[in-house]
């Protein structure tokens, strides 16, 4: 199967495997810039993986800003690099549609990730009519990766037969699953605007349970907007999820075990890992043994993937910070710091992995209290808003494991509101399983502990805010004006008023402000939450 491919150096054909997206097939073709920006001669490239920060829009049959990692690849296709600006898209002819009719369900689940599928097959247990959206068409959330549907291959590994299994029950559970589909709008816990793919639906539960995840936190530093520079998760996707690797010579480099993991599949996938830049430097033997005693077998299998480095002759860099990437040769040329000076790395990709940011937009349209980046919920997982529960990353970053029993114990207490009681014993056990979880936790970020660089490695050029293509002086500029609220900012600069809407801008800005101010970062530090939550096209909302 093939498609063609118009860039600015000319026309060819791409093969494709099928279930493949866009991103997969052109990333595999050895193509990484995907559109041009104002300012960014290089163009952009892949950089999230999971239809976050917008940065490879493509244009497909002729139809601009269309997410190529989002875009699942047909035979036939034209896609074209998209310039800048963007061609204007087709208008929608005919009559825009009435307001759709509101739809019940006792409980909606946002988000089809280890919480959400665990707090559906609890919510069905306890006999709930259940509706989960799942923005994505393969199973399994980020955790869980799944081959994309249509793909043949195995899952990989244990990890993803866990996640085989848990799709499998919620399938069974007879919960109603939506995949593909996107909450665009939360104006009340009971008023959820989607669209399905077709057309928009309002969706009045009788309970809310969002688990809608967490995306990578960026970190702006010289040359991270260049195309083959991408987050670890979306190496992962490109591997795990369609079977290509981001290219042949990568360099890892972050804070957290996910980069590990992740360098570790990559060379056994054939890539030649050149380091792995870790800016921790895990010596805190004291954290290391409470992770042991807290859950033998992750903590095990942490030592397993250090193994697989040293088997894979893959560098482990401890104490190193990745500092700039520069286009070097038809390739890039990542620059890291070590105890011992720098070091110069001639790779094809840079996978960047500096933690995690909740994915909290619809419960910070509700009103969800926050204290800074973490909901504000009880033991149940219950938000200040009655009825709208929180479980998983999205409301404080705690792993998989524990936004599982999270899920559980989140439906059962939605079970109880809406008059239906658990099933003997399932709260209590969820409960148990939780405390270890959060145990372990906070023993593997104590050893992973590191300084957070924030906007420490960023020059006056670098851009901060990727989508808007505002720089680091440019924001400096009103800050030197005197006190202003990260609003002004963004009324000034239009940092933060791009596609990704601020998810990688608002909290290094946040941040950034509440250092030089000497503000707290509370849950007014951010961006106001508005509709619609996700870039939606107006005709999507509008009509079909």
């Amino acid at each position: 199967m093939t498609l063609s491919w118009q860039g600015p150096d000319g026309a060819r054909e791409v093969p494709f495997q099928p279930g493949q997206s866009l991103a997969a097939a052109l990333t595999a073709a050895g193509i990484t810039a995907l559109r041009q920006t104002r300012r960014d001669g290089p163009g952009r490239g892949v950089f999230c993986g999971m239809g976050v920060c917008q940065d490879c829009l493509v244009v497909v049959d002729g139809e601009p800003n269309q997410r190529a990692c989002m875009t699942r690849a047909r035979d036939g296709q034209a896609v074209a690099w998209q310039p800048y600006p963007a061609p204007a898209a087709e208008t929608l002819a005919g009559a825009v549609s009435d307001v759709p009719p509101v739809e019940t369900c006792d409980l909606l689940i946002l988000g089809g990730g280890a919480a959400g599928l665990s707090a559906a097959i609890a919510a069905r247990r306890c006999g709930l009519d259940v509706l989960l959206l799942d923005e994505r068409t393969a199973a399994g959330g980020q955790y869980y990766k799944q081959p994309a549907p249509g793909l043949v291959a195995s899952p990989l590994d244990a990890q993803a037969r866990q996640g085989v299994a848990l799709v499998a029950e919620a399938e069974a559970s007879g919960a109603r699953i939506l995949r593909g589909a996107e909450a665009w709008g939360a104006f009340a816990a009971d008023r959820i605007a989607i669209f399905d793919g077709k057309r928009t639906r309002m969706i009045a539960p009788g309970a809310l349970i969002v688990a809608t995840g967490a995306q990578e936190a960026g970190l702006p530093l010289p040359g991270w907007t260049l195309p083959g520079v991408m987050t670890v998760g979306a190496a992962q996707t490109l591997w795990r999820s369609y079977r290509v690797t981001p290219g042949r010579r990568v360099l890892v480099a972050g804070n957290g075990p996910l980069n590990q993991q992740v360098a570790g599949e990559l060379a056994a996938a054939g890539c030649v890992v050149v380091a792995v830049a870790e800016a921790a430097r895990m010596t805190d033997a004291a954290a290391a043994l409470a992770m042991l005693r807290a859950d033998p077998v992750l903590a095990l299998r942490g030592g397993a993937l250090l193994a697989g480095l040293r088997r894979h002759g893959v560098p482990l860099l401890r104490g190193a910070q990745l500092v700039g990437v520069v286009e070097h040769d038809g390739a890039l040329r990542a620059t890291v710091r070590t105890g011992r000076g720098a070091q110069a790395f001639d790779v094809d990709a840079v996978l960047m992995g500096y933690g995690f940011l909740p994915a909290n937009e619809v419960l910070r349209a509700l009103g969800a209290a926050h204290d800074h980046l973490a909901t504000r919920r009880d033991a149940d997982g219950m938000t200040s808003v009655d009825g709208v529960y929180a479980v998983g990353d999205c409301a404080g970053l705690g792993g998989a494991p524990a936004a599982r029993e999270e899920g559980i114990i989140a439906a059962c207490a939605a079970a109880r509101r809406l008059g239906r009681e658990p099933p003997a014993g399932l709260l209590t056990t969820a409960r148990a399983r939780l405390a270890r979880h959060r145990r372990f936790q906070a023993a593997l970020w104590r050893f992973f502990a590191a300084q957070k660089p924030g906007l420490a490695l960023a020059d006056d050029t670098t851009l901060v805010c990727r989508c808007e293509e505002v720089t680091k002086a440019e924001i400096a500029a009103v800050l030197a004006d005197g006190a202003p609220s990260i609003g002004e900012v963004k009324r000034r600069t239009r940092c933060g008023m791009g596609r990704c809407q601020g998810r990688y801008c608002a909290p290094v800005l946040a941040a950034w402000l509440a250092e030089a101010l000497g503000r707290p970062r509370d849950g007014m530090a951010m961006f106001a939450p508005q509709a619609p939550i996700k870039p939606i096209a107006i005709a999507d909302i509008a009509a079909r």
